[in-house]
């Protein structure tokens, strides 16, 4: 296949590749800083390594994914302040002057698993990250999940029982929302440390897998997914994933069936090879 870039674009770092699949994959991670700094550092690597044919861009966001839009392209309403209303899709075509693919991270990890790990050959499914946010995206149908905007599944209400867990949650826009209390942040704010210094016995746990089920309870009854991947930083706890399956199962109580619920196929590198799936596909 063709010669592609492709950027995930992440709230702490971004991935930068070349390449035309996992075998021949050229990647650095930059910093996430400001826009101008980090741009300018994703370009210098693009120049070192020769022209590319297309660039694809899987963004954090929110972001507006509507190719009909002004603001087609650009990070939008993000809590991080330097970055919003930052037109990152042209900021990258000024300066390559190559076609660029633009899309949420998370959907760009879900196209990259289509294309080449968990998800190949199934029509409707998720990915679902959960590190420092949680995000959502897929396929419904064979196509990438979009509407008026794109999904926003960690911002969806859980329930939240408030005797058992008296956290009140940390997300600035919705308190309580499936990131204010599942995300990284979140548990290290009601814990008082890194998730990666909680030992695998510690109650934090089982109360990550209780907020994970519910929400993937929630997509499971709205879009029947054949199966769910599960990826970002927490989820390398390789406890979580038979806690979140025995959860999930309970909660849909026989009612219907639950998906499966695995692991990236392409584990931390789904987001990037993604961003090259979206380049290789406007291409074609």
């Amino acid at each position: 296949m063709s010669r592609a870039g492709g950027i995930e674009a992440g709230g702490s770092k971004f991935v930068c590749a070349i390449g035309s699949g996992p075998a021949d994959l050229d990647s650095v991670e930059i910093p996430t800083t400001t826009p101008a700094e980090t741009v300018g550092r994703v370009i210098e690597f693009f120049a070192e390594r020769g022209r590319v044919e297309a660039v694809g861009i899987g963004s954090f966001g929110p972001i507006d994914p509507d190719p009909q839009s002004a603001t087609f392209g650009y990070i939008t309403s993000t809590p991080k302040q330097a970055w919003r209303n930052f037109d990152l899709l042209g900021a990258i075509r000024e300066a390559l002057r190559v076609k660029v693919a633009f899309d949420t991270d998370v959907n760009a990890a879900a196209l990259g698993e289509f294309r080449w790990g968990a998800a190949q050959g199934l029509h409707t499914f998720l990915y679902l990250t959960v590190g420092t946010g949680v995000g959502g995206g897929g396929m419904l149908n064979g196509r990438l999940l979009h509407g008026r905007r794109h999904p926003e599944m960690g911002h969806m209400c859980v329930p939240h029982d408030c005797e058992r867990d008296p956290f009140p949650g940390n997300c600035p826009y919705h308190g309580d929302c499936l990131e204010g209390l599942a995300a990284a942040p979140a548990i290290e704010a009601r814990w008082g440390q890194h998730p990666q210094a909680l030992p695998a016995d510690h109650p934090a746990w089982e109360l990550e897998a209780h907020y994970l089920a519910l929400g993937i309870a929630n997509l499971t009854c709205a879009l029947s997914p054949q199966r769910i991947i599960l990826g970002g930083g927490i989820m390398r706890r390789e406890e979580l994933y038979s806690l979140v399956r025995a959860k999930v199962s309970a909660l849909l109580n026989g009612y219907i069936e639950a998906p499966e619920i695995v692991a990236p196929g392409l584990g931390a590198r789904a987001g990037v090879l993604g961003a090259i799936a979206l380049a290789q596909t406007a291409l074609q």
